[in-house]
């Protein structure tokens, strides 16, 4: 217990003050909820004074009242001042701890999201945080409240009667240890939870961005089946750990009856015994039914303690991430050439490219062919560190990428990928996306460069439209024609056109190839194409297979040769019905 809430305090960083101060309050509140027994004595001693023959001091009534108003209004005062610091605490805590993994999750190698589900780490940062964000406190309140505010009641009984004060004692610790059970049967259970809650949430997204699959399938109910499972899985946990809990939970109530049992039975025998004062027997009998009742509360939240436990293990896991810019610093290259020097990169165990070298002069451009398969986007992912390579190093500028900070890397960099994704907000807002301080006209002359202006002028809320998440709601030439615009707008030094024109419409593709000219003009380019008119006007040619290049060189020189790039041209020009000229 105590360990769960140094956890808490570590986690909370900034907001650890605010966490104590809600815990100190608490604990003054306890305090002023002691004062009634207080009043509960001085009138307990007035009336037997009275039934003695002697008349109740008037100032007992007021002692009593005071006492009473006195506890009223420390509670109201405390609880309040509690309840503030412990919801700003816990409130702010959770927002900086999202937004730090947010940050984190920008500099993560794109590894990490193919080693880990989508939805555990989108648990992490919703469900997760969320337990803590509304049980943390309460929890740490109810747990370490209840036990301190039972522990100085019963420092109190020892000095007022300590034969009462020995069993009040014996009661707080047999409930101490079966808590400490209930903890331990948590780690089990809770566990079990959180993963269930993982996978729900990862089905749930499953479920909805593959409707389409479905549907287009007719599985639905083979795909309900496996939303169903998540769902009966999560059921399950929870109520494995309800039933686990409730009787644990039962046993620890129980403790407490037995202890006032006792105390209910001992004050009587003391008192005819005339070891104790009637007024003191009294106010004890009294006192039984109030000294466990926020210790009793503690063992309400013990399956939610546990959570909290479990919640801060999960968030630990993904606090450590690997970053790529760990160690990196703010650098500005004077040039933008690339340097590939004998690079392998794997995924898992698979290796995907192999012993790969090549330079790219600043302001040259270079086509990288080959079939399906062959590590092309892989390779233009590492140039721009979404990855770190395996082996060999990879220079911009003639520094090492790793020496950059990921923020300071990308911003030389423009790439237009294959397959596009539009955020859920206006058309403007995603054009303005890497350069949030673009005016309106450099903005509508990037859309006019990349063939967008005109489609989007004829929309209801023209730039203003929001498009749903993803650019669900446009067809996939009008999504890769605003990433040009966005890529356009950037205007890095360094292009990367991962198939760039593979959605645009025939009509269109001329304009946009001269709009891609004009983007690329004077700057460092790299491109993935199958298209011929595309690849010929290259500086250079890189031809992958298998994770090596088995063919370099320009196209006049490559057409000449018997290999893959003089078979990709063959292959495509009978695909399209149309000659390529300039073999010789």
């Amino acid at each position: 217990m105590i360990h769960m809430f140094k956890r808490l305090l570590d986690f909370s960083g900034t907001e650890r003050k605010r966490l104590i101060l809600s815990f100190v309050f608490h604990m003054c509140n306890s305090v002023f909820e002691m004062l009634p027994i207080m009043a509960v004595l001085s009138v307990l001693t007035g009336i037997l004074s009275s039934l003695s023959g002697s008349a109740m001091p008037v100032k007992t009534v007021w002692i009593s009242f005071g006492t009473m108003l006195l506890s009223i209004l420390g509670r109201i005062l405390f609880i309040n001042l509690s309840s503030v610091k412990g919801a700003l605490g816990s409130f702010s805590m959770c927002s900086k701890w999202r937004m730090e993994l947010g940050e984190k999750l920008k500099r993560v190698p794109m590894g990490y999201f193919s080693e880990h589900r989508l939805g555990d780490i989108t648990a992490a940062v919703t469900t997760t945080l969320g337990d803590l964000e509304t049980s943390a406190v309460t929890v740490m309140e109810a747990v370490a409240g209840g036990f301190i505010h039972a522990a100085v009641i019963g420092i109190w009984l020892l000095f007022y009667e300590w034969k009462i004060g020995i069993l009040m004692f014996i009661g707080l610790l047999f409930s101490l240890f079966i808590y400490a059970k209930t903890q331990k049967a948590g780690v089990k259970y809770s566990m079990r939870r959180q993963a269930a809650q993982a996978g729900l949430v990862t089905g749930i997204l499953e479920y909805i961005q593959g409707m389409a699959v479905v549907k287009a399938f007719g599985l639905a109910e083979r795909s309900d089946k496996s939303m169903d499972a998540a769902i009966s899985e999560s059921a399950e946990a929870n109520i494995v750990l309800e039933k686990v809990f409730s009787c644990l939970a039962a046993v620890f109530q129980m403790v407490f009856k037995f202890a006032r049992f006792a105390i209910l039975i001992a004050a009587p025998y003391l008192l005819l015994q005339g070891e104790m004062s009637p007024e003191k027997c009294l106010l004890l009998i009294v006192a039984s039914f109030m000294i466990y009742t926020t210790v009793e509360l503690a063992g309400s939240t013990a399956a939610v303690a546990r959570v909290v436990d479990a919640s801060l293990d999960r968030l630990e896991a993904v606090s450590k991430m690997p970053m790529l810019d760990e160690y990196g610093t703010d650098i500005t290259p004077d040039s933008c050439d690339i340097t590939v020097s004998n690079i392998s990169f794997a995924y898992n165990e698979k290796e995907v490219i192999h012993n790969v070298s090549f330079f790219v002069p600043h302001g040259t451009s270079c086509a990288i062919v080959g079939p399906s398969g062959s590590g092309k986007t892989t390779l233009c992912s590492l140039i721009a560190r979404f990855w770190d390579v395996r082996e060999g190093e990879i220079l911009l500028g003639g520094i090492n990428v790793k020496d950059y900070t990921c923020d300071s890397l990308l911003k030389n960099f423009s790439i237009v990928f294959q397959k596009v994704y539009l955020f859920e907000d206006t058309i403007e807002n995603n054009i303005i996306f890497g350069k949030p301080k673009a005016t309106k006209e450099e903005m509508i002359s990037a859309a006019k460069k990349a063939c967008c202006h005109e489609f989007i002028s004829a929309l209801p809320d023209g730039y203003k439209t929001r498009i749903g998440e993803g650019g669900s709601t446009l067809s996939g030439g009008e999504k890769q024609r605003i990433s040009i615009a966005r890529a356009i707008l950037k205007d890095a030094p360094v292009v990367i056109l991962d198939e760039a024109t593979a959605s645009v419409d025939p009509e269109n593709e001329w304009e946009l190839q001269k709009a891609i000219a004009e983007l690329t003009k004077n700057k460092t380019l790299l491109m993935i194409a199958h298209r011929l008119n595309t690849v010929r006007g290259a500086d250079q040619i890189l031809v992958l297979e298998d994770g090596q290049i088995v063919q370099h060189g320009k196209h006049k020189e490559l057409i000449r040769e018997e290999g893959l790039y003089r078979r990709f041209v063959e292959i495509r020009e009978k695909a399209i019905g149309w000659e390529l000229g300039g073999r010789s």
